[in-house]
C-alpha cells in the first residue's frame, strides 16, 4: 500500500477534517482554509539526517487537527506521529546545521526545519519545491498561532474531547462504560468502579447501556463543572442570576483589587461572554465569567508586564541581564555537542549575552569547543551568522558576545573578520557619539546593536584620538580562560600573557574584561566600561560577606558571574544572591533545565521578556546602604505580609503515559526566593489518584521584606512515598508582576515550555505589614 492510501482516500478526507473540526473547535475559523487542507492532504518531503541518510517520508495532518503523521520503512514502529503541542517553531531555509552540512546553497528555498521543545532533535526537511515549502511552513505556523491563541479555558475542552476520541477505541461515538473508564484513566483520574457506574447511569437516560449524542454532553459538564467557579460567581451574580457590569465592576474592585471604571467591566463583558443576549444586555453569564479568569485578565502575571513597560534609557549597567554560560553547549561540558542551535535556542528565549569560547581550528578556520574535552567543534563563522540571524527575534535589545579567546594571532584576525563582515552594521566598533562617554549607554540607545566583551589592548580614549598605536600586543589572560586551566591537569596552571590582535581588541568598546583586585581598587582605578567576571564561589564569597560594597559596585560597573568549572554535567547555581548584591550578567548554563533556570525564566518573564529587567532604585541610587544579608530602615524595606491560597489545579498530565492505570498524587509548593530574610516555602498534602481536578483550598502566608527583589515559585509535584517526588510542573515570576485576586496560572515544564490544559487557580492577597 502507497504512503497516500495509507494516510486516507482524498474523497473522505474534507468530510471527515470538517467533522472532526465542528465537533473539536480546535482550528474554529480556520475551515476551509486552503493552508489548513494543505496540512490535512499531505505530501511528500525529504527527510534528512546526513550526506548518506536522505530519504523520502509522506506527511500529513491527522484529522484531529493535534497529531502530524508520516510513514516509515519499520513497519512495526509505533512514534511516526508527533503532537503539534511539541513543536516549538517552523523555519524556513537551511538554518539548521544538519541542512547546512548535508545540503547544497542552491537547496536554501526548499528547506525547513521543525524544531521541537525539550531536547529532542530537531525534523530537517526538503519540499520539491521552493513553493511547496513555502506553503508547509506557513501552514503549519498558521495552525501554530491559532492554538497558540488559545485561552487555557479552550485548551481544556479540546484536552478533553482528545482524550475522548482516544478513549473511543471503535470509533462509534458512543461511549460504553469500559470506554469512560478507560478516559477517566486517561484524564489523570482514578475512580473506583462503584462511582464511575453511578456516574455513567446518571447520564444514560436512554438505558442504551451507551452513552451518545447529548447523554455525552450531560457527562462532559458533569465532569468539568468547577465549584469553586460556581461559589465565586454565585456571591456576585446578583441580577436574574447573572452578573450585571456593576458586578463585575464590584468583583474586580472587591476581589481582584484592580482600579477599573464601569466602562473597563463593560468591555470585559463584550470580550469574553459568550451568550449574544446576555451580551447585549451588557451581563456575564458563568461561561462568560470562567472565560475572562482564564484569560490574559484573569491570569497570575500583569498583562501590562507582557510588554516593555520599564525605563529602558538608563545606563546597561542599572538592569539584570539574562546570560548565558558556554552558549554552545547541548548537554554536559565533557563530551556533549556543541551546536549553533544552542545559541539559537538562548537568543530566541531572550538571552542577551552569550558565551563564545574560541580554539584554533584546522584550515586557518577558528572553531568554538569546550577545550581540553571531548565535546564537538563548531565554526566560529557559523556561530557568528547564526547570531546574526536570530539575535533580535525575541528581543530588540542589545547582545553581549562573551569572548573566552584562546586562539593564535592569525586566528583572532579572522574572528575580527569574520565579525565585521558577517555582523556588519549591527557590530558596535565605535562608542557612541563624538566625544570620549563618562558612563555606559542604555539599552534605549543600543536597541539593535551587538557587543563585543574581551580583552582590549589600551583605553577606550584611543578611539577618539589619532594615536591608535599600542607599544604591545600582550594582555594579561582572561580570568574565566584561567580557571579552565586549573580544571584541566595537562593544561598549565599559572595564569599567563597572551598575545592579542589589535583587530580584535579594537572591536571591545563598553565590555572591557578586567580582574578584580578589590572594591577599592576597581573605584579608584577601573573605567566604566571596564568589568570583571567572577566564578560563583568568588562572587557568593562577596555577596555573602561585602554584599553592600558589592551593590555600590554594581551601580557603575559591570560584573560578570559564571558557573565553578567542576560542574561538568552542566549543573547551575542560585542565581539569586548574585541579583541580590547588584550583579548584571549572571550566567547559567541555559542547556540545563532545573529549578535555578526556573528562577532565570521568572526574573526574566516581565518586561516583554526582552532580556532587560530595570533593577530597583535602592540598587541604582549613589550612596545607598543596602545590605541584603542585614537589612536595616531604608527604601528597600517594604514589608509586606503575602496570602496565597492554593484552590485548585486542572487538567495535570500523566507522568507515566504508558501505563494506563498509573494516575498522579499531586501537591503544590509555594516558594519564595529574594533576600535571606524572604526566603520561605510552603506546600499542601498531596491528593489520592486526581490528576484531573484535585482541590486544596489550603491558606499560606508569607512575610515578604523586599518585595522589589522578591520571586514567587509554584511546583507541583507528584507524591511518592517510596521515592523521589515527581516533578508535574511548575511557573515563577517576580512578586511585583503578580495580579491579586483569583488568577489562574499556567504550568510549564522544566524546560520552560506550557503544559497544554493544565494549570493552578488561586487566590492572591498582598498587604501591608
Amino acid at each position: 500500500m502507497s504512503a497516500q492510501e495509507q494516510a486516507a482516500p482524498q474523497d473522505s478526507k474534507d468530510k471527515e477534517g470538517k467533522k472532526c473540526a465542528a465537533k473539536n473547535g480546535k482550528l474554529a475559523g480556520l475551515e476551509g482554509d486552503v493552508d489548513l487542507q494543505f496540512l490535512l492532504n499531505g505530501g511528500e518531503l525529504t527527510k534528512v539526517k546526513s550526506d548518506s541518510w536522505q530519504k523520502k517520508r509522506f506527511f500529513k495532518l491527522q484529522e484531529d487537527f493535534e497529531t502530524m503523521w508520516h510513514d516509515s520503512e519499520k513497519i512495526f514502529r509505533k512514534n511516526n506521529t508527533f503532537s503539534l503541542d511539541d513543536i516549538d517553531s517552523v523555519r524556513q531555509g537551511r538554518g539548521s546545521e544538519s541542512l547546512q552540512k548535508y545540503t547544497d546553497d542552491s537547496l536554501e528555498e526548499r528547506c525547513f526545519s521543525i524544531i521541537f521543545k525539550g531536547k529532542r532533535k530537531n525534523l530537517d526537511l526538503m519540499a520539491s519545491s521552493p513553493e511547496e515549502a513555502k506553503q508547509w511552513v506557513v501552514g503549519l505556523e498558521k495552525v501554530l498561532t491559532h492554538m497558540s491563541n488559545l485561552n487555557s479555558q479552550q485548551k481544556s475542552e479540546h484536552w478533553i474531547i482528545s482524550c475522548m476520541r482516544k478513549a473511543d477505541k471503535n470509533g462509534d461515538n458512543m461511549m460504553t462504560l469500559k470506554e469512560l473508564k478507560r478516559f477517566l484513566q486517561q484524564i489523570n483520574i482514578e475512580v473506583d468502579d462503584t462511582y464511575a457506574a453511578m456516574l455513567f447511569q446518571k447520564c444514560d437516560t436512554s438505558k442504551s447501556g451507551t452513552l451518545e449524542g447529548d447523554e455525552i454532553k450531560k457527562f462532559y459538564e458533569l465532569l468539568t463543572n468547577r465549584e469553586e467557579i460556581n461559589v465565586i460567581y454565585g456571591k456576585y451574580a446578583e441580577t436574574k442570576g447573572q452578573m450585571s457590569a456593576n458586578n463585575v465592576l464590584s468583583f474586580l474592585k472587591t476581589e481582584q483589587k484592580e482600579s477599573v471604571s464601569l466602562e473597563d467591566a463593560v468591555k470585559l463583558i463584550e470580550k469574553y461572554e459568550p451568550d449574544e443576549a446576555a451580551r447585549q444586555s451588557k451581563n456575564m453569564t458563568k461561561d462568560g465569567f470562567l472565560r475572562y479568569l482564564t484569560h490574559t485578565e484573569g491570569s497570575i502575571i500583569n498583562p501590562a508586564h507582557r510588554q516593555v513597560y520599564q525605563d529602558m534609557s538608563q545606563p546597561i549597567n542599572h538592569y539584570f541581564i539574562s546570560s548565558s554560560h558556554n552558549t554552545y553547549l547541548m548537554e554536559d561540558q565533557l563530551k556533549g555537542p556543541s551546536s549553533t542551535e544552542a545559541y539559537i535556542r538562548a537568543l530566541l528565549k531572550g538571552c542577551r549575552c552569550v558565551e563564545l569560547d574560541i580554539w584554533d581550528g584546522p584550515n586557518g578556520e577558528p572553531v568554538i569547543y569546550h577545550g581540553h574535552t571531548l565535546t564537538s567543534k563548531v565554526l566560529f563563522r557559523d556561530v557568528i551568522k547564526a547570531i546574526k540571524d536570530y539575535a533580535f527575534k525575541s528581543s530588540e535589545y542589545p547582545v553581549i558576545l562573551s569572548l573566552e579567546n584562546h586562539c593564535c594571532l592569525e586566528q583572532q584576525k579572522l574572528m575580527a573578520h569574520h565579525m565585521i563582515s558577517i555582523l556588519g552594521s549591527a557590530l558596535l566598533v565605535q562608542p557612541l557619539g563624538n566625544e570620549m562617554p563618562t558612563a555606559l549607554p542604555s539599552p534605549e540607545q543600543l536597541k539593535g546593536r551587538i557587543l563585543v566583551k574581551g580583552k582590549r589592548l589600551n583605553k577606550l580614549d584611543a578611539a577618539f584620538n589619532n594615536n591608535n598605536t599600542v607599544e604591545e600586543d600582550v594582555v594579561s589572560e582572561d580570568d574565566e580562560a584561567a580557571e579552565a586551566k586549573e580544571t584541566d591537569p595537562k593544561a598549565k596552571s599559572t595564569k599567563s600573557k597572551i598575545r592579542l590582535a589589535k583587530e580584535l581588541s579594537d572591536l571591545v568598546i563598553y565590555c572591557k574584561s578586567v580582574h578584580f583586585s578589590g572594591f577599592e581598587h576597581a573605584k579608584e582605578k577601573q573605567s566604566f566600561y571596564e568589568m570583571a567576571s567572577f566564578k560563583e564561589s568568588k562572587a557568593k564569597q562577596l555577596a555573602d560577606n561585602s554584599a553592600s560594597a558589592f551593590v555600590r559596585h554594581n551601580m557603575e560597573k559591570l560584573s560578570r558571574i559564571y558557573p565553578a568549572g567542576s560542574r561538568t554535567d552542566s549543573s547551575n547555581y542560585n542565581p539569586v544572591p548574585m541579583w541580590n548584591a547588584g550583579c548584571q550578567i549572571v550566567a547559567l548554563n541555559f542547556q540545563t533545565s532545573c529549578k535555578k533556570m526556573n528562577l532565570n525564566q521568572g526574573r526574566f518573564l516581565p518586561n516583554g521578556q526582552c532580556g532587560y529587567i530595570l533593577k530597583p532604585q535602592f540598587m541604582r541610587t549613589p550612596g545607598s546602604q543596602f545590605d541584603p544579608n542585614n537589612l536595616t530602615a531604608g527604601p528597600w524595606l517594604q514589608r509586606k505580609i503575602l496570602h496565597v491560597m492554593v484552590i485548585s489545579a486542572q487538567q495535570l498530565p500523566k507522568l507515566n503515559k504508558d501505563k494506563p492505570t498509573s494516575i498522579v498524587d499531586p501537591y503544590v509548593r509555594v516558594e519564595i526566593y529574594g533576600v535571606p530574610a524572604d526566603t520561605a516555602s510552603a506546600q499542601t498534602p498531596h491528593i489520592n489518584n486526581n490528576g484531573f481536578n484535585p482541590t486544596w483550598n489550603m491558606n499560606f502566608e508569607f512575610t515578604v521584606n523586599v518585595p522589589e527583589l522578591a520571586i514567587v515559585r509554584f511546583l507541583v509535584q507528584d507524591y511518592d512515598a517510596a521515592s523521589a517526588n515527581d516533578f508535574i510542573g511548575q511557573y515563577t515570576l517576580p512578586l511585583t508582576s503578580m495580579q491579586f485576586g483569583y488568577r489562574h496560572i499556567p504550568l510549564l515544564t522544566q524546560n520552560g515550555d506550557v503544559i497544554s490544559s493544565a494549570g493552578l487557580f488561586v487566590h492572591v492577597m498582598a498587604i501591608d505589614a
